[in-house]
């Protein structure tokens, strides 16, 4: 790695009172760099994978690159890469990781752990696609937003089929077939969706968002099907939609990854996306 690349960890309130960890990857040549948010998806956490490699390369382009663990996504400060925390990830909803995002920016432009920002730029993978596209749409400190293989509704994630049986029981069971674990989820979740359905509704945010946006899908995605970005980039007709041929719903990368390089999808994504970001 580059000498020069560093990284920060840093704590940072969440929602329910629950701490977010973080950390920040950045040359110590640049400490005024432009800042880009990661926001993880479902099941997913700030060191899967190919993650940190990521943030490597975005600090060696010329960027600040933060990445956090939604409060409730299931691990600990203490376990950032291990579900420990099944019952924070039975609570989680989508309004919950708005709040956790908004923090995150909080923390960013406040400036009290390094040196603050007042835009920020978002990429969000899967279903923190969709919470980035929200978020876009509240918040005027995002500058330009980038989705990764993102939702466009989060009620795909789910079967509609299984959603009486779920809110019958009050719980729905996602297995998680890299620990096996079965990671519960409260019906909580559909009610935030049925009380918030405006603000939830992400083709309607979708369609108001003014920001720059790049779109950024793979055509062998079977996690979330390609139709998404499809339906996304035809709400918002500004938006750049890139497809990346051969790519997964993770560019062909997994967890854990004992590579030193990107894969090569992975790798001609980030390049796209940093050009995005610096106008190119």
């Amino acid at each position: 790695m580059n000498k020069h690349i560093q990284q920060q960890t840093f704590l940072i309130p969440g929602a329910n009172g629950r701490n977010m960890l973080a950390d920040l990857t950045f040359d110590d040549r640049d400490k005024q760099a432009p800042l880009v948010i990661f926001a993880h998806g479902f099941k997913g956490f700030k060191d899967w994978g190919t993650h940190n490699l990521v943030a490597q390369s975005f600090a060696e382009s010329g960027f600040r690159f933060l990445k956090f663990n939604f409060s409730h996504n299931g691990t600990t400060p203490d376990h950032p890469m291990d579900f420990v925390d099944l019952e924070a990830f039975s609570d989680n909803t989508f309004s919950i990781e708005l709040e956790d995002l908004k923090s995150v920016i909080d923390f960013a432009a406040g400036g009290a752990n390094f040196l603050p920002v007042k835009t920020v730029s978002l990429i969000g993978h899967s279903m923190g696609g969709g919470i980035s596209i929200i978020k876009t749409a509240e918040d005027e400190r995002v500058e330009k937003l980038i989705t990764w293989a993102s939702v466009a509704d989060f009620h795909n994630l789910w079967p509609k089929e299984a959603e009486a049986q779920w809110r019958l029981t009050n719980v729905i069971y996602f297995p998680n077939s890299r620990t096996n674990q079965q990671m519960p989820v409260k019906a909580t979740l559909l009610d935030d969706l049925d009380q918030n359905q405006k603000r939830l509704n992400i083709l309607l945010a979708a369609a108001e968002i003014k920001q720059p946006w790049l779109i950024v899908h793979g055509d062998q995605d079977s996690t979330v099907n390609i139709s998404h970005a499809l339906e996304l980039n035809r709400k918002q007709p500004k938006s750049d939609l890139v497809v990346a041929p051969g790519a997964n719903h993770t560019f062909n990368s997994n967890h854990p990854y004992l590579e030193d390089v990107l894969p090569a999808s992975l790798a001609q994504v980030c390049e796209v996306c940093v050009g995005f970001l610096k106008g190119f």
